[in-house]
Protein backbone atom coordinates (compact mmCIF):
# COMPACT_ATOMS: atom_id res chain seq x y z
CA UNK A 1 0.00 0.00 0.00
CA UNK A 2 1.35 3.45 -0.47
CA UNK A 3 2.97 2.21 2.96
CA UNK A 4 0.76 3.91 3.06
CA UNK A 5 0.08 1.59 0.37
CA UNK A 6 -2.15 2.09 3.16
CA UNK A 7 -1.18 5.45 3.53
CA UNK A 8 -3.47 7.89 5.29
CA UNK A 9 -4.50 11.41 5.84
CA UNK A 10 -1.91 13.61 8.18
CA UNK A 11 -3.98 16.58 9.44
CA UNK A 12 -1.92 19.99 9.49
CA UNK A 13 -0.35 20.82 13.07
CA UNK A 14 1.27 23.45 14.14
CA UNK A 15 4.26 24.65 12.97
CA UNK A 16 7.46 23.18 14.27
CA UNK A 17 10.61 25.32 14.25
CA UNK A 18 12.61 24.92 11.46
CA UNK A 19 15.20 22.26 11.30
CA UNK A 20 18.71 23.13 10.94
CA UNK A 21 19.39 19.82 9.43
CA UNK A 22 20.48 19.83 6.33
CA UNK A 23 18.77 17.99 3.53
CA UNK A 24 19.22 14.19 3.88
CA UNK A 25 20.78 12.46 0.72
CA UNK A 26 19.71 8.93 -0.58
CA UNK A 27 22.59 7.06 -3.03
CA UNK A 28 22.02 3.80 -4.09
CA UNK A 29 23.32 1.88 -0.80
CA UNK A 30 20.97 3.93 1.48
CA UNK A 31 18.21 3.27 -1.11
CA UNK A 32 18.96 -0.38 -1.33
CA UNK A 33 18.34 -0.83 2.55
CA UNK A 34 15.00 0.76 2.31
CA UNK A 35 13.76 -1.21 0.29
CA UNK A 36 15.19 -4.15 1.07
CA UNK A 37 13.36 -3.37 4.58
CA UNK A 38 10.50 -2.87 2.29
CA UNK A 39 10.41 -6.23 0.84
CA UNK A 40 11.40 -7.79 4.28
CA UNK A 41 8.40 -6.65 5.36
CA UNK A 42 6.24 -7.41 2.83
CA UNK A 43 7.37 -11.61 2.77
CA UNK A 44 6.97 -11.30 6.71
CA UNK A 45 3.37 -9.83 6.30
CA UNK A 46 2.13 -12.22 3.91
CA UNK A 47 3.68 -15.34 5.33
CA UNK A 48 2.05 -14.32 8.52
CA UNK A 49 -1.28 -13.90 6.29
CA UNK A 50 -0.62 -17.51 4.92
CA UNK A 51 -0.50 -19.23 8.56
CA UNK A 52 -3.68 -17.51 9.55
CA UNK A 53 -5.34 -18.86 6.35
CA UNK A 54 -3.65 -22.01 6.10
CA UNK A 55 -4.96 -22.88 2.32
CA UNK A 56 -2.08 -22.57 0.50
CA UNK A 57 -3.49 -19.51 -1.76
CA UNK A 58 -0.71 -17.14 -0.70
CA UNK A 59 3.05 -17.14 -1.64
CA UNK A 60 6.44 -15.32 -1.05
CA UNK A 61 9.26 -15.51 -3.81
CA UNK A 62 12.29 -14.24 -3.74
CA UNK A 63 13.19 -12.38 -7.22
CA UNK A 64 16.08 -10.03 -7.84
CA UNK A 65 16.68 -9.11 -4.23
CA UNK A 66 13.08 -8.07 -3.62
CA UNK A 67 9.89 -10.08 -3.34
CA UNK A 68 6.77 -11.09 -5.10
CA UNK A 69 4.13 -11.93 -2.38
CA UNK A 70 0.68 -12.54 -2.86
CA UNK A 71 -1.71 -12.77 0.75
CA UNK A 72 -5.20 -13.29 -0.41
CA UNK A 73 -7.92 -11.57 -2.83
CA UNK A 74 -7.08 -7.69 -2.60
CA UNK A 75 -4.55 -7.50 -0.11
CA UNK A 76 -1.87 -4.63 0.05
CA UNK A 77 0.64 -7.12 0.09
CA UNK A 78 0.02 -7.92 -3.66
CA UNK A 79 3.06 -7.05 -4.85
CA UNK A 80 6.48 -7.43 -6.55
CA UNK A 81 8.80 -5.18 -4.12
CA UNK A 82 12.43 -4.07 -3.75
CA UNK A 83 13.96 -4.65 -6.97
CA UNK A 84 16.66 -3.15 -8.78
CA UNK A 85 19.18 -3.66 -6.44
CA UNK A 86 20.74 -7.10 -6.94
CA UNK A 87 21.09 -7.20 -10.54
CA UNK A 88 17.96 -7.56 -13.26
CA UNK A 89 15.86 -10.78 -13.53
CA UNK A 90 15.63 -13.43 -16.27
CA UNK A 91 12.64 -12.89 -18.30
CA UNK A 92 11.69 -17.19 -17.15
CA UNK A 93 11.35 -15.54 -13.65
CA UNK A 94 8.76 -13.56 -14.68
CA UNK A 95 7.09 -15.49 -16.41
CA UNK A 96 6.51 -17.98 -13.66
CA UNK A 97 5.44 -14.87 -11.52
CA UNK A 98 2.93 -13.68 -13.90
CA UNK A 99 1.46 -17.38 -13.92
CA UNK A 100 1.23 -17.52 -10.34
CA UNK A 101 -1.07 -14.00 -9.56
CA UNK A 102 -2.67 -14.94 -12.88
CA UNK A 103 -3.69 -18.21 -11.43
CA UNK A 104 -5.27 -16.26 -8.61
CA UNK A 105 -6.75 -13.83 -10.90
CA UNK A 106 -5.04 -11.01 -9.89
CA UNK A 107 -2.71 -8.21 -11.44
CA UNK A 108 1.38 -8.10 -10.57
CA UNK A 109 1.62 -4.74 -9.54
CA UNK A 110 5.38 -3.90 -8.96
CA UNK A 111 6.88 -1.06 -7.40
CA UNK A 112 9.96 0.36 -8.46
CA UNK A 113 12.20 2.80 -6.94
CA UNK A 114 13.99 5.67 -9.08
CA UNK A 115 17.72 4.64 -8.00
CA UNK A 116 16.61 1.02 -8.49
CA UNK A 117 18.93 -0.83 -12.06
CA UNK A 118 17.02 1.02 -14.65
CA UNK A 119 16.78 -2.50 -16.77
CA UNK A 120 14.54 -3.01 -14.59
CA UNK A 121 12.06 -0.45 -15.96
CA UNK A 122 12.68 -1.63 -19.52
CA UNK A 123 12.26 -5.20 -18.41
CA UNK A 124 8.67 -4.86 -17.13
CA UNK A 125 7.44 -1.96 -19.99
CA UNK A 126 8.47 -4.56 -22.43
CA UNK A 127 6.76 -6.83 -21.10
CA UNK A 128 3.60 -5.10 -21.15
CA UNK A 129 3.44 -3.31 -17.62
CA UNK A 130 1.85 -0.05 -17.43
CA UNK A 131 2.08 3.14 -14.99
CA UNK A 132 -0.39 3.55 -12.69
CA UNK A 133 0.81 6.13 -10.02
CA UNK A 134 3.85 7.21 -7.92
CA UNK A 135 4.80 7.13 -4.74
CA UNK A 136 7.31 9.57 -2.52
CA UNK A 137 9.55 7.96 -0.05
CA UNK A 138 10.89 10.78 2.63
CA UNK A 139 13.06 10.30 5.05
CA UNK A 140 14.49 11.70 8.42
CA UNK A 141 17.98 11.08 9.91
CA UNK A 142 17.45 9.93 13.41
CA UNK A 143 21.16 11.25 14.83
CA UNK A 144 20.44 11.79 18.22
CA UNK A 145 17.16 11.87 20.89
CA UNK A 146 14.19 12.61 19.93
CA UNK A 147 11.98 14.16 22.39
CA UNK A 148 8.30 13.03 22.68
CA UNK A 149 5.61 15.89 22.19
CA UNK A 150 2.19 16.52 23.02
CA UNK A 151 -0.47 18.61 23.00
CA UNK A 152 -2.59 19.38 26.40
CA UNK A 153 -5.38 16.51 26.49
CA UNK A 154 -3.73 13.76 23.45
CA UNK A 155 -2.06 11.20 25.13
CA UNK A 156 -0.08 8.32 22.27
CA UNK A 157 0.62 4.84 23.54
CA UNK A 158 1.59 1.79 22.36
CA UNK A 159 -1.78 -0.09 21.37
CA UNK A 160 -3.20 -2.46 23.60
CA UNK A 161 -4.58 -5.90 22.31
CA UNK A 162 -8.02 -4.97 23.27
CA UNK A 163 -7.82 -1.67 21.79
CA UNK A 164 -7.32 -2.76 18.30
CA UNK A 165 -11.02 -2.52 17.36
CA UNK A 166 -10.96 1.52 18.48
CA UNK A 167 -7.89 1.50 16.90
CA UNK A 168 -8.91 0.20 13.57
CA UNK A 169 -12.21 2.03 13.69
CA UNK A 170 -10.56 5.20 14.02
CA UNK A 171 -7.89 4.61 11.22
CA UNK A 172 -10.89 3.44 8.68
CA UNK A 173 -12.47 6.84 9.47
CA UNK A 174 -9.22 8.73 8.74
CA UNK A 175 -8.93 6.59 5.35
CA UNK A 176 -12.58 7.34 4.54
CA UNK A 177 -11.64 10.65 4.61
CA UNK A 178 -8.64 11.15 2.43
CA UNK A 179 -6.21 14.07 1.65
CA UNK A 180 -7.27 15.69 -1.23
CA UNK A 181 -3.88 17.60 -1.77
CA UNK A 182 -1.90 15.88 -4.51
CA UNK A 183 -2.07 13.24 -6.81
CA UNK A 184 -4.74 10.66 -5.49
CA UNK A 185 -3.77 7.32 -4.37
CA UNK A 186 -4.53 4.71 -6.87
CA UNK A 187 -5.52 1.88 -4.45
CA UNK A 188 -8.43 1.91 -1.43
CA UNK A 189 -9.16 -0.98 0.75
CA UNK A 190 -12.29 -1.95 2.81
CA UNK A 191 -12.30 -1.75 6.40
CA UNK A 192 -12.21 -5.69 6.55
CA UNK A 193 -9.59 -6.03 4.37
CA UNK A 194 -7.69 -3.27 6.34
CA UNK A 195 -8.07 -5.45 9.51
CA UNK A 196 -6.70 -8.76 8.37
CA UNK A 197 -3.54 -7.07 6.48
CA UNK A 198 -3.17 -4.98 10.00
CA UNK A 199 -3.41 -8.07 12.01
CA UNK A 200 -0.60 -9.41 9.93
CA UNK A 201 1.07 -6.57 10.08
CA UNK A 202 1.36 -6.84 13.77
CA UNK A 203 2.50 -10.86 13.40
CA UNK A 204 5.31 -9.37 11.20
CA UNK A 205 6.45 -6.91 13.55
CA UNK A 206 4.52 -3.74 13.07
CA UNK A 207 3.54 -1.86 16.22
CA UNK A 208 0.43 -0.01 16.35
CA UNK A 209 0.20 3.34 18.48
CA UNK A 210 -3.27 4.81 19.30
CA UNK A 211 -3.60 8.87 20.33
CA UNK A 212 -6.23 9.40 22.82
CA UNK A 213 -7.50 13.26 23.07
CA UNK A 214 -9.40 13.89 25.91
CA UNK A 215 -9.70 10.38 26.78
CA UNK A 216 -10.93 9.23 23.34
CA UNK A 217 -9.75 7.28 21.03
CA UNK A 218 -8.59 10.11 17.82
CA UNK A 219 -6.10 8.77 15.50
CA UNK A 220 -3.85 5.79 14.76
CA UNK A 221 -0.49 5.00 13.83
CA UNK A 222 1.96 2.26 13.30
CA UNK A 223 5.72 1.08 13.15
CA UNK A 224 8.27 -1.11 12.24
CA UNK A 225 12.06 -1.15 12.91
CA UNK A 226 14.25 -3.06 11.16
CA UNK A 227 18.41 -3.10 9.67
CA UNK A 228 18.40 0.75 11.36
CA UNK A 229 15.20 1.56 9.83
CA UNK A 230 12.01 2.91 11.39
CA UNK A 231 9.28 2.55 8.62
CA UNK A 232 6.51 4.74 9.58
CA UNK A 233 3.91 2.31 8.33
CA UNK A 234 0.68 4.68 8.11
CA UNK A 235 -0.98 7.03 10.04
CA UNK A 236 -4.45 8.57 10.42
CA UNK A 237 -6.56 11.21 12.13
CA UNK A 238 -10.84 10.73 12.09
CA UNK A 239 -11.91 13.77 10.68
CA UNK A 240 -13.54 15.13 14.21
CA UNK A 241 -10.19 15.01 15.80
CA UNK A 242 -8.21 17.15 13.13
CA UNK A 243 -6.25 20.15 13.52
CA UNK A 244 -5.63 19.30 17.16
CA UNK A 245 -1.86 18.10 17.11
CA UNK A 246 -3.25 14.65 16.81
CA UNK A 247 -0.67 13.73 13.76
CA UNK A 248 2.15 16.01 15.45
CA UNK A 249 2.04 13.74 18.46
CA UNK A 250 2.18 10.35 17.29
CA UNK A 251 4.59 11.33 14.78
CA UNK A 252 7.03 12.27 17.20
CA UNK A 253 6.11 9.59 19.83
CA UNK A 254 7.36 6.93 17.03
CA UNK A 255 10.60 8.92 16.49
CA UNK A 256 11.40 9.20 19.81
CA UNK A 257 10.88 5.02 20.28
CA UNK A 258 12.53 4.72 16.71
CA UNK A 259 15.60 6.47 18.30
CA UNK A 260 15.39 4.81 21.79
CA UNK A 261 15.95 1.25 19.35
CA UNK A 262 18.65 2.30 18.31
CA UNK A 263 17.70 3.05 14.34
CA UNK A 264 19.62 6.13 12.41
CA UNK A 265 17.19 6.85 9.36
CA UNK A 266 13.04 7.26 9.55
CA UNK A 267 11.10 6.46 6.07
CA UNK A 268 7.46 7.81 5.13
CA UNK A 269 5.74 6.79 1.91
CA UNK A 270 3.26 9.30 0.83
CA UNK A 271 1.73 10.20 -2.21
CA UNK A 272 3.69 13.58 -4.38
CA UNK A 273 1.94 16.77 -3.64
CA UNK A 274 -0.04 15.43 -0.29
CA UNK A 275 -0.71 16.94 2.84
CA UNK A 276 1.21 13.57 4.30
CA UNK A 277 4.04 14.86 2.45
CA UNK A 278 3.46 17.93 3.24
CA UNK A 279 3.21 18.04 7.34
CA UNK A 280 5.97 15.36 7.04
CA UNK A 281 8.52 17.85 5.24
CA UNK A 282 7.76 20.46 8.36
CA UNK A 283 8.69 18.10 10.39
CA UNK A 284 12.14 17.39 9.11
CA UNK A 285 11.70 14.56 6.44
CA UNK A 286 13.35 15.37 3.14
CA UNK A 287 12.02 13.28 0.32
CA UNK A 288 14.65 10.50 -0.88
CA UNK A 289 13.42 8.98 -3.87
CA UNK A 290 9.78 7.62 -5.77
CA UNK A 291 8.64 4.99 -6.58
CA UNK A 292 7.23 4.08 -9.72
CA UNK A 293 4.34 1.81 -9.47
CA UNK A 294 3.76 -0.17 -12.52
CA UNK A 295 0.61 -2.51 -13.27
CA UNK A 296 0.28 -5.47 -15.40
CA UNK A 297 -3.57 -6.55 -15.53
CA UNK A 298 -5.03 -10.02 -15.95
CA UNK A 299 -6.56 -10.94 -19.01
CA UNK A 300 -8.58 -14.22 -18.62
CA UNK A 301 -8.61 -16.22 -21.53
CA UNK A 302 -11.00 -15.77 -24.65
CA UNK A 303 -13.18 -19.02 -24.84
Amino acid sequence: MSQDRMQAHMTRPPRPPQSPRSPLFCDVALAHRIERVEAQLMAAATEAACRRRTDNAGFVVPVAGGTATFAEDGSPFNKVAGLGFDGVPDASVFDDIERAFAERGAPVQAEVSALADPGIGALLTGRGYRLASFENVLGLALDGAHASVAPSGIDVRVCRDDEFDAWLDVVADGFAHPDTQGVPAHEDFPRDVLARAERDFAAAGVVHYIALRDGSAAGGGSLRTADGVAQLTGAATAPAHRRHGVQTALLSTRLTDAAAAGCDIAVVTTQPGSRSQQNVQRHGFHLLYTRAVLVKQHHQPTP
